[in-house]
């Protein structure tokens, strides 16, 4: 079966299992005049961001994740927030492991989950103090595949790019940095920012257009609606697969882009990969 199909069954099926949604902290894109030393910083991964209840493992939607019995029984019994991750560049493979309603164990046995945040209902922490909470929790578990994730602190914004550069270069998606004092509190805002070599977006397939060359017969690229319903074509950083398969008309992707130009089309936009509504 094609990814997009394994999608489409995904999406039909999810909403019979659909939990309330859950309450998370939803971030912001880091603006160059923040105040870093305000900051735990710690790197960002591309993975599935998935909300341990104390009980259940949900996305942050609220949908089911249905990891095997052996990855979550020795979860203890509080609220964990992270990400399922297992390498870097492999989103592709998380995300077919982790939205099968059948876990697969060959599969779940390379995914790690990676928590960054401990929120205690009853004791309204900081950010700090929920770090060294869910380190102590989970240094105490003792769990391969339960990673802490590390925080430190950065003195300047031009320290912190520096550290941008160096992560990227090893294969990181970008930094996370979390306002140190700052109480949690669901959905958007500056207390947790993200940080990017690159500008993120997504838009709306309006329609597929054919190849030529290499890719005649083939997705040459896709022409999209940005919010604003400005038009325009992506060509760039689809696989063979993804041109043999392409999105659907009405589907959303996502996309990276480095700035605009002086009609706002995104400069340089290369695809990422499709939007799922469902994470």
């Amino acid at each position: 079966m094609s990814k997009l199909k394994c999608l489409a069954v995904w999406l039909f099926l999810s909403p019979l299992f659909l939990f309330a949604q859950p309450d998370v902290q939803l971030a912001t894109v880091f603006p160059e005049g923040a105040h870093v030393e305000e900051y735990l910083v710690s790197e960002k991964y591309d993975g599935i961001r998935a909300i341990w209840t104390g009980e259940k493992l949900i996305t942050r939607q609220g949908n089911p994740i249905f990891a095997p019995k052996w990855f979550t029984d020795t979860l203890p019994n509080v609220w964990l927030d992270g990400e399922l991750w297992s390498k870097h560049n492999d989103f592709q493979f998380i995300m077919s492991t982790v939205r099968k309603q059948t876990p697969v164990n060959s599969e779940w046995r390379k995914i790690y989950y990676m928590v960054f945040d401990a929120p205690d209902r009853e004791r309204n922490m900081t950010f700090e103090e929920r770090y060294k909470r869910y380190m102590r929790l989970l240094t105490i578990l003792d769990l391969p595949h339960v990673k802490p994730v590390e925080q430190f602190s950065v003195s300047s914004n031009e320290a912190l790019h520096s550290i941008l550069t160096a992560y990227v270069e090893k294969g990181a998606e970008g930094l996370m940095l979390h306002r140190r004092l700052a109480r949690f509190s669901n959905g958007r805002s500056d207390n947790l920012l993200k940080l990017k070599p690159y500008m993120e977006a997504d838009a709306k397939v309006i329609d597929i257009l054919n190849g030529t060359g290499k890719y005649d017969g083939m997705m040459g690229s896709v022409l999209v609606e940005m919010p604003s319903g400005l038009r325009f074509k992506i060509g760039s950083g689809f696989s063979d697969n993804e041109r043999s398969t392409p999105p659907n008309i009405g589907d959303y992707v996502i996309y990276k882009y480095h700035g605009f130009t002086e009609r706002g089309i995104p400069r340089f936009a290369s695809f990422v990969r499709l939007r799922n509504t469902q994470f």
